[in-house]
């Protein structure tokens, strides 16, 4: 959420320099691009996916400092964009995307147990999602080319790279996951309008409401045993072009 914080700051930030880009009273583009009934477009960005784990209450008495460790990284968004215009200043949206992203677990718990075996206490999980958004788009007022907005939704993912399937577990270096998962989404963005087309960037938080783990055969596996629910948490950034 703190991240999410940051770059809405970040985002907002970018109205001034629309300011400066288009001037205070600009000649307005595109004047009745948002009255189309149904529009299309697409987008790229990039993610930045987590994972929240609950663990069991004996588990979280006795081994508070030992929880998992999880290392973000860069992954990449590309997509569609379908917008309904419903109102003035409401839009159904409809967003499908290929999203890419890693996520690398650390076990503190098997580290301390395994000093001399490092690599039982690591996991790198890479996950392919095809990801569908049903979103509200709820937008001010235009103020000369620029417009802000937030926008919120449910989605679900397929993760192409789940394992769902695989008869090995952890104990043979597999980590498994559901192939679906669902979501509820919220953001903000700033409509820019140029000359000939117009441009979004976004930011949104992304928050899994399901239990995402497969545990492993062994009801006591050091990997999965003590964990009560795993759920995916994400933030997107996007750069649409209508």
């Amino acid at each position: 959420m703190k991240k999410l914080l940051v770059l809405f700051a970040l985002l907002l930030s970018t109205s001034s320099f629309a300011q400066f880009i288009f001037g205070k009273d600009p000649l307005l583009n595109m004047e009745d691009w948002d009255k189309q009934r149904v529009h299309w477009g697409y987008f790229l960005g990039f993610n930045s996916y987590d994972f929240k784990f609950n663990y069991n209450d004996k588990y979280y008495e006795e081994h508070l400092k030992n929880e998992i460790q999880v290392t973000s990284n860069i992954g990449f968004n590309v997509g569609l964009v379908g917008n309904l215009r419903i109102v003035e200043y409401v839009d159904l949206r409809f967003e499908p995307g290929l999203y890419y992203s890693k996520r690398d677990l650390f076990y503190p718990s098997i580290a301390e147990k395994n000093p001399s075996t490092l690599g039982l206490a690591n996991r790198s999980v890479s996950s392919t999602y095809i990801h569908f958004p049903l979103l509200v788009k709820l937008s001010t007022k235009r103020s000369g080319n620029i417009r802000p907005y937030i926008v919120g939704g449910l989605s679900t993912s397929l993760n192409l790279s789940s394992n769902s399937e695989s008869k090995d577990d952890n104990s043979e270096g597999v980590f498994r996951m559901e192939d679906w998962t669902s979501n509820y989404e919220i953001g903000v963005g700033i409509d820019f309008y140029f000359e000939y087309f117009k441009f979004s960037p976004s930011i949104r938080g992304v928050f899994g409401m399901k239990d995402e783990m497969i545990r492993d055969d062994n009801q006591s596996s050091p990997w999965t045993g003590n964990i009560e629910s795993m759920r995916t948490r994400g933030i997107f950034v996007n750069f649409t072009f209508h």
